[in-house]
């Protein structure tokens, strides 16, 4: 049988946000931003601000012990329906044996968070399995670069802003899968907004977080699926001269997702419309389509396998596998002449 999938972020939030509160909350992973959001949210939403002063207590991992923690998740709440315990930086408290005595027997007035940064929290440790049989359990993980774009239009969207696929791109590989870093800049982005025009473009980008609309990931992308030599030429030469505008790394996940698709494309059996192409890959419009019918016209089935091949290759020598002292930057040269000649 396949593994119990665990709680999402979104299902925590949605049950947060009915007042469905659980007794243990363990927030454990690489990535910090879910555990904020979530630590946050029960700080600020489940007690009142007067119920708050007797009933709330945030402490951190490097100045209490579980003992401590847990006798005060035995406690009642003061004139409150529950209190609140947040333990931000739990990974600093090494002996988790009281915990996993509290969670036999958890008290249904308290609600325990506990906050576990940098990683998860011991598998040899009882704590997690009995965290689950009472309470929620999240791991929170980094996303990959593929998934940013998405990360990206769903946080605008929440705040009724729009972005093309463009903006988004050039975003997510100059900032990375760092969420808080993300979500700050993007915020700043929002603020430059005039209020009669919620829209992010690349020209925005270019001016509040200083990526070159014309020199990113984006448009290698585009040049390459376009066969287009001297832009691709003069963008990667950009690259080579300024590394934090794009590098080898932000744009070969962009080309194998590309590549790997047209493959996908050149062996179904229905790709004469560009909505055909859209059905095959399950895109959300016809408009991502126009790429692939063009690529189709630009690269054979086969080049386009030599080429994922030749990507795979890069991508191991970029690691130091078989490649004693090739840079970054001549990998990314032998990667776009091969594609493109």
């Amino acid at each position: 049988m396949p593994a119990k999938q665990g709680p999402t972020f979104q299902s925590i939030m949605q049950d947060l946000k009915s007042r469905k509160f659980a007794p243990v909350y363990v927030l454990m992973g690489d990535e910090s931003y879910y555990i904020d959001q979530i630590s946050d949210y029960i700080a600020t939403h489940v007690l009142t601000p007067e119920e708050r002063d007797f009933n709330q207590t945030i402490c951190f991992g490097a100045d209490v012990t579980a003992v401590q923690i847990t006798d005060m998740a035995r406690r009642y709440p003061m004139m409150s329906e529950f209190q609140v315990i947040i333990v931000k930086e739990a990974q600093n408290i090494r002996s988790l044996e009281a915990l996993e005595k509290y969670l036999k027997n958890p008290v249904k007035s308290t609600i325990l968070v506990w906050c576990h940064k940098n990683g998860k929290i011991d598998a040899r440790k009882k704590a997690v399995g009995l965290a689950q049989a009472v309470g929620v359990v999240f791991e929170s993980k980094k996303l990959c670069d593929y998934q940013l774009p998405d990360f990206i239009q769903s946080y605008l969207k929440l705040k009724k802003v729009a972005i093309d696929p463009k903006s988004c791109q050039m975003i997510a590989d100059h900032i990375g899968a760092d969420l808080s870093r993300l979500t700050s800049e993007l915020d700043k982005v929002l603020i430059s907004l005039p209020a009669d025009n919620l829209r992010v473009t690349p020209e925005v980008v270019e001016k509040e977080i200083g990526v070159s609309k014309d020199f990113n990931a984006f448009e290698l992308r585009n040049a390459v699926v376009q066969k287009d030599i001297f832009k691709a030429n003069q963008i990667i030469k950009y690259f080579d001269s300024n590394p934090k505008a794009g590098s080898l790394y932000s744009f070969l996940p962009l080309l194998f997702s590309f590549f790997q698709n047209l493959m996908i494309v050149h062996y179904s059996p229905q790709r004469r419309t560009e909505q055909d192409v859209a059905n095959v890959l399950d895109l959300r419009s016809s408009w991502g389509a126009k790429d692939f019918m063009t690529g189709m016209r630009n690269y054979s089935a086969r080049k386009t396998m030599d080429v994922i091949s030749k990507i795979r290759d890069i991508d191991a020598k970029s690691k130091g596998l078989d490649n004693p002292n090739t840079s970054a930057g001549d990998l990314m040269k032998e990667l776009i002449f091969f594609i493109l000649h």
